[in-house]
């Protein structure tokens, strides 16, 4: 890619714009400015650059305002490759060359969790380490869903929450594009549709609907498809009723509305991060909190003396069952993170080591407390929202934990989300 040249034009701006300084970047995807002393938002801009942009009506909590002319460009500035760049809000840094785009998230990442966690400069100086970048910046995504519009075609998010139609897409695997580009499945009741591919390739369409009208379907697609019900139970309709991915040489299975990262090739270095942050000798009992399918556990097993896996989605802890059978010292458990955490309490069971990978929107105080009640030395913190980490790494540490180690990892190249694994000790 070639870099734009900086813009020179010396034409005053409009009478109902504004020039910016962007003086930084924040979580969100945003560069930010200040105007009359309040930050301002600006989408597609970095860090150093100068817009001329036009102020939008105020929100509640934020004030955005919307780029009419670059004025000066970062040298960090390329052109994007996708032609839905700038409607598709599926990628926010396109516009960013990679390294630049990973020197980024860990700014930002070190910026939440200061702000939210209170941690020092001194603190996350030692703790904090560079952005494991992703094995591939384009086509990684083992899965995406896209939205029906109301005309019937699929698509995407824009910046204001309405959908855009998608054509192609440079972060799906090819062989989902190719899915996409064959999928012909209208469903009046249709609200979304993820389709997934597996490592062995084969695909999956699981289809989202508003109501649990099931469909009569007949379809030559080379593919199997799902329904997920209103209350997230799978149903299969065509072939199988999962999907299989490949992580260190060991096969793991996910059925249709259990998780698994998207970025498959990128699972490998989390959990190496993950086993280093548990420092396993092999005598530790180890509690797997928010356990999915087993993906840790399916690591961790070899190298502890026990491992107890909690998760409580009923078919992931099926597959968690499958993918983990031929280990005699896992117990796997159903049942949600708060209720076991505090039966664990009041039998009073202990364990040396804890990795949890909770939603985006973290642990709740009942869960923190609940967890730290238990005591164990060293918790390892799977993160998909560095404010949530901040969050909740406060509460540990004033629950007599100190943060050792942030190692963020890209997951999703021209995205400005960043998974993260912390690790805290007693």
């Amino acid at each position: 890619m070639n870099t734009p040249r900086r813009a020179r034009s010396k034409r005053q701006p409009a009478s109902n714009t504004t020039t910016f300084d962007i003086i930084g970047m924040v979580y969100g995807g945003y560069g930010v400015s200040q105007h009359r002393g309040k930050p301002i938002y600006l989408p597609y801009t970095i860090e150093g650059e100068q817009v001329e942009a036009r102020l939008l009506p105020g929100q509640k909590n934020a004030q955005f305002a919307e780029g009419v002319r670059l004025l000066r460009a970062s040298r960090d500035r390329v052109y994007p490759e996708c032609s839905h760049f700038g409607t598709c809000w599926g990628c926010q840094w396109q516009h960013i060359a990679y390294p630049a785009q990973l020197l980024i998230k860990f700014d930002v990442v070190a910026d939440q969790l200061q702000r939210h966690g209170r941690f020092s400069d001194a603190v996350l100086g030692a703790a904090l380490q560079p952005v494991i970048p992703s094995p591939t910046q384009w086509h990684y995504n083992h899965q995406a869903t896209f939205y029906r519009l109301p005309d019937g075609s699929l698509g995407f998010h824009r910046r204001d929450e309405r959908l855009t139609p998608i054509d192609y897409c440079w972060t799906l695997r090819p062989e989902l594009q190719a899915l996409y580009e064959s999928f012909d499945i209208d469903l009046a009741n249709l609200r979304s549709v993820t389709l997934h591919l597996g490592s062995d390739g084969a695909t999956m369409a699981l289809l989202h609907l508003l109501a649990d009208d099931l469909p009569e379907l007949e379809t030559d697609l080379p593919t199997s498809v799902n329904v997920l019900l209103t209350d997230r139970e799978p149903l299969n309709l065509v072939g199988e009723s999962l999907v299989r991915y490949e992580v260190k040489g060991r096969w793991l299975r996910a059925t249709a509305g259990a998780f698994f990262r998207a970025n498959v090739a990128q699972v490998e270095a989390l959990v190496d991060e993950v086993l280093r942050g548990l420092e396993l000798q092999g005598d530790e009992h180890v509690l797997d909190l928010y356990a999915g399918v087993g993906t840790f556990s399916a690591f961790i097993a070899p190298r502890c003396e026990v491992v107890t896996v909690v998760e409580s989605y009923p078919p992931a802890v099926t597959d968690a069952d499958e993918n983990l059978a031929d280990y005699d010292n896992v117990d796997v458990v159903e049942g949600s993170v708060l209720e076991v955490l505090e039966s664990m309490r009041e039998t009073e069971a202990r364990y040396q080591a804890v990795v949890l990978d909770p939603p985006a929107r973290g642990m709740t105080s009942e869960e923190l407390s609940a967890l730290t009640a238990l005591q164990p030395q060293r918790i390892v913190y799977v993160s998909s929202s560095p404010a949530a980490l901040g969050r909740d790494g406060l509460a540990l540490t004033q629950a007599g934990y100190q943060l050792k180690r942030v190692q963020p990892l890209d997951a999703a190249p021209q995205t400005y989300y960043a998974d993260v694994v912390a690790t805290f000790t007693r």
